[in-house]
């Protein structure tokens, strides 16, 4: 006995050090724009962007791949973020701030109040300054009520002295030397914003009524009128100009920039930033609203100008762009692959620190699908995640938008001159267009996409623009059942005339089911050239070879009436909503009498199950729970959740045939053969299928996973993936198994007999279920052998994995709040052990599961050597532009303010 434990002991520990070989949960980095942003910051001397939210995190982006990110304890929001040298340590006891000047001095800070009082802070010890401090003489503050100190800025000339601009329009130019006021500027309109000019000698201020004013500091005091005071949108009642900002530029007249302003009757739901240089203007038409802007400024020569370039704009692309419909799939490719896909666009302007990951050997490749029928494909190999393409469906349908207008025409002549930039948009004009399932093979170049009103389109990848027409193929799932009558939206209308589709991916064939109900399920085999596809009231599977449809299987069970209603009773018109309500209440009225006594036979068939489970109950053993049995009278039980192809033996044991193998929310598994051609008859020779096994789960949960495991115990590789050297071939000799994954646990069958062999619980241990689930490989460090094993993210956010093919719990982590419905459902496995999911409707967050591939930030942003101090705990410092050395850190004060527009490169 003594021998036993001992040699259990060892097992169990060499089994552990295995297990910490492989497997290491991580959340890695957080992909997007952060959510909720609320203030902007920049450096130009670190250049490192800095962006807070409303729920007080703050992210610093440099160049590509240098990302670091802080969380303030309490859940306030960020409103200004400055870049001071050296390290604050406390707040002051001051009331709320609402202006921060950091000084250039790298000595000071000064912090305008709610209550128009300026305090001056010295740095890095946070003392308070009280003699230095500022207020407005009593002359007047008994005139006004000057309410909050606006803005503050430094003379760019004269570093002592400061502008003090009040809300109600005051501004006074303060001497810090003197601690004397120098020139008041008596504007009358309520202050949004100044703008010191690069001599030093001229202040633009912007105003709430839509007008701008250029003052000059003469020291004659006080200033009652301005030099100049422009509306640049017309003499009716305008929109506040919120900034203003004017930069000389090499050539002519100076540019002028300010954010706002727009007429209040005709345009004030528009969020503009507008451009003016000599007689071009531009009012650059964003679709959210702007809460900052600064000007990176690329071409500066010695004097301080800009050069114009030609009219061009790096376009900084949202991930939550239409995210309604928001799914996710991941690939990975060899880097001769990926030199096919990559397209050159203009680089990132920011370039701060340094990134010190290696390049990555493979590359990643996700892709999002998108309410308004796009699909976004991103470069995931890094910490930076980048745009590379927008592939757009809408264009096969006829819809409300002309598929080859083009968004940045305006009218001529127009007034104010709109340019439409950006690209979010979180509404579509007609939700049917979205994406929900995404498949696509990359050995191939063929894609498939499934959306919300039953399309499915088979895409092909072409270097060249092509016009041509999309053939349309109608598949009746109800297979004209009696007594079935389809209660949802219409399907979408296919455009019969050619449309011209530019290099990318371009469709070439339609499926259209009918009912066209939510895509449910999508498979794709591109060596068979076959596409299998489910919904709530069944699947089939489609030759896109010979373009007609092979198979045809209803699952709608009579009591599914759920399935019927359709998904978007939302959006239908009040109207027709109110007619079928009252058509409703007549239908009931008159079947009430036929329902009744089979109604009263089905009671009590339900009472007698529920006795019978109740006596089951009292039978289990105490460390389980039930497995409930669900009653086949549930809704959406013939819902296809999940469909796979597989070579494998479903007849007999000594032949492998094609296969396609559905599950559906009912437990139920439908296998068919498939006789594929040969290379050389496929295009003569028809696909046929046939009907071979059936499976019902006794507790007829949902399947949500279907895995055959060759003779070695190893997942089929995917179509093309052998031919191309990146998997070793299936074994072929010994038996096959199919793992079929449920809600509630995983069960393994023998092939081709279909026996039960093993199965693992989960909802009868723990009460958790299986909400997605995927194949990942695992492998150590230092050995190159490399492991199959099951990844689950179960409704509680726990992530398993699972030992294949012996289906035991090898580890388990909490990755998701239980509450957050949409991360978890969002959540996408890849290949490799590394996962995505939603954390806001603009971020994803991404984890690995594995010890071997993770990819997280490796950056640095530091001092030169040279600036270093001697002794390693007094600051790091850095030289600024005006030579003053400093260490920067960032600072944040509390006040309030919404959401930006969107640079999101990283």
């Amino acid at each position: 006995g003594t021998m036993k434990r001992f040699r259990r002991h060892g097992h169990e520990s060499q089994r552990d050090k295995h297990k910490q070989d492989l497997y290491q949960f991580n959340k890695t980095v957080e992909h997007g724009f952060p959510h909720q942003p609320s203030a902007l910051g920049f450096s130009p001397s670190l250049q490192l962007l800095a962006i807070g939210t409303r729920s007080g995190a703050i992210k610093l982006y440099g160049a590509p791949g240098v990302e670091f990110m802080g969380l303030h304890d309490e859940n306030a929001a960020v409103t200004q973020v400055h870049f001071l040298p050296n390290q604050v340590h406390a707040p002051p006891s001051v009331t709320r701030v609402t202006a921060v000047l950091a000084h250039s001095s790298g000595e000071l800070l000064l912090l305008g109040t709610e209550g128009g009082h300026v305090f001056v802070v010295e740095v890095p010890g946070f003392r308070e300054l009280e003699e230095n401090n500022i207020s407005v003489e009593d002359d007047y503050v008994g005139r006004r009520n000057l309410e909050c100190v606006e803005t503050l800025h430094e003379n760019p000339l004269n570093p002592r002295q400061v502008l003090i601009g009040y809300s109600r329009g005051l501004m006074v130019l303060w001497d810090l030397d003197r601690q004397r006021p120098i020139q008041h500027f008596l504007g009358t309109q309520q202050l949004e914003s100044v703008w010191w000019m690069e001599d030093g000698e001229n202040i633009l201020s912007s105003h709430s009524d839509g007008s701008y004013c250029q003052w000059t500091v003469t020291g004659e005091d006080p200033q009652t009128e301005p030099e100049k005071q422009e509306m640049p949108y017309g003499s009716f009642p305008c929109k506040a100009i919120s900034k203003v900002i004017q930069l000389p530029s090499k050539q002519g007249p100076p540019f002028l920039i300010f954010s706002g302003g727009m007429p209040r009757a005709s345009y004030g739901d528009r969020h503009c930033i507008s451009v003016i240089h000599s007689k071009t203007h531009e009012a650059l038409d964003f679709t959210s609203r702007i809460i900052d802007f600064f000007v990176i400024r690329e071409g500066v020569n010695h004097r301080g100008t800009i050069e114009r370039d030609a009219p061009k704009h790096t376009v900084l692309v949202p991930l939550h762009a239409s995210t309604s419909h928001f799914f996710l799939r991941y690939y990975r490719f060899t880097s001769s692959k990926w030199s096919k896909c990559v397209s050159v666009s203009q680089p990132w302007p920011i370039n701060g620190g340094q990134n010190l990951a290696p390049d990555p050997p493979q590359r990643d490749l996700l892709l999002t699908g998108h309410e308004d029928g796009t699909v976004r494909f991103w470069d995931a190999s890094g910490v930076c995640l980048y745009p590379m393409y927008k592939l757009s469906t809408a264009g096969v349908f006829l819809t409300d938008a002309d598929p080859n207008d083009n968004m940045n025409q305006g009218s001529e002549g127009e007034w104010p001159p709109f340019r439409k930039v950006g690209c979010f948009d979180p509404y579509s004009d007609d939700p049917r267009l979205g994406i929900q399932k995404i498949h696509l093979c990359k050995y191939s170049g063929y894609l498939t996409v499934a959306g919300t009103a039953g399309q499915i389109l088979v895409l092909e990848l072409n270097d060249e623009a092509a016009e041509q027409t999309v053939e349309a193929t109608v598949v009746d799932l109800l297979q004209g059942q009696e007594g079935f009558r389809w209660k949802g939206q219409a399907r979408l209308d296919v455009r019969e005339e050619p449309v011209l589709f530019p290099p990318g991916f371009q469709p070439f064939a339609l499926v259209q089911c009918q009912p066209p109900a939510v895509v449910t399920a999508i498979a794709l085999h591109s060596e068979w050239k076959l596409v299998a596809f489910g919904t709530s009231h069944g699947f089939g599977f489609y030759d896109y070879h010979q373009r007609n449809n092979i198979l045809v299987k209803c699952t709608l069970n009579p009591s599914d009436q759920m399935a019927l209603e359709g998904p978007l009773s939302r959006v239908k018109s009040i109207k027709k909503s109110l007619r079928q309500s009252f058509r409703r209440i007549r239908r009931s009225r008159v079947s009430m009498r036929k329902h009744h006594t089979n109604n009263a036979a089905k009671l009590q068939e339900i009472n007698a199950r529920l006795e019978a489970e109740a006596l089951q109950e009292m039978e289990l053993a105490p460390v389980q729970r039930k497995i409930e049995a669900r009653s086949s009278d549930d809704s959406f039980t013939g819902l296809v959740r999940t469909l796979y192809f597989a070579d494998t033996f479903v007849s007999d044991s000594s032949h492998s045939t094609p296969s396609l193998w559905a599950g559906t929310n009912g437990g139920a598994v439908f296998a068919y053969v498939l006789r594929v051609p040969s290379l050389e008859r496929r295009a003569e020779d028809p696909v046929v299928a046939h009907a071979a096994k059936e499976i019902q789960l006794m507790h007829r949960a949902p399947v949500v996973g279907l895995v055959v495991l060759d003779g070695k115990g190893a997942p089929l590789p995917e179509p093309l993936e052998v031919a191309h050297d990146l998997a070793r071939s299936p074994e072929m000799h010994g038996s096959h198994h199919l793992l079929v994954v449920s809600e509630e646990q995983f069960k393994l069958f023998t092939l081709p007999k279909v026996s039960s062999k093993s199965k693992l619980k989960l909802t009868a241990v723990d009460g958790s279920r299986v909400r997605r689930v995927g194949v990942a490989w695992f492998g150590s460090r230092t050995d190159e052998q490399l492991e199959s094993s099951l990844v689950v993210l179960t409704n509680q956010g726990e992530l398993h994995v699972i030992s294949l093919p012996s289906i035991k719990m090898m580890v388990h982590y909490p990755c998701i709040r239980r509450e957050d419905v949409s991360g978890i459902a969002s959540c996408v496995f890849t290949k490799y052990g590394q996962g995505f999911y939603l954390i806001s409707p603009s971020e994803f967050e991404r984890f690995s599961l594995s010890t071997r591939w993770v990819v997280e930030p490796h950056c640095l942003v530091e001092a030169p050597l040279q600036m270093r101090p001697k002794n390693p705990s007094s600051p790091v410092h850095r030289d600024q532009p005006d030579g003053v050395p400093t260490e920067h850190r960032c600072v944040c004060s509390c006040v309030i303010v919404q959401k930006p527009l969107f640079p999101s490169c990283c």
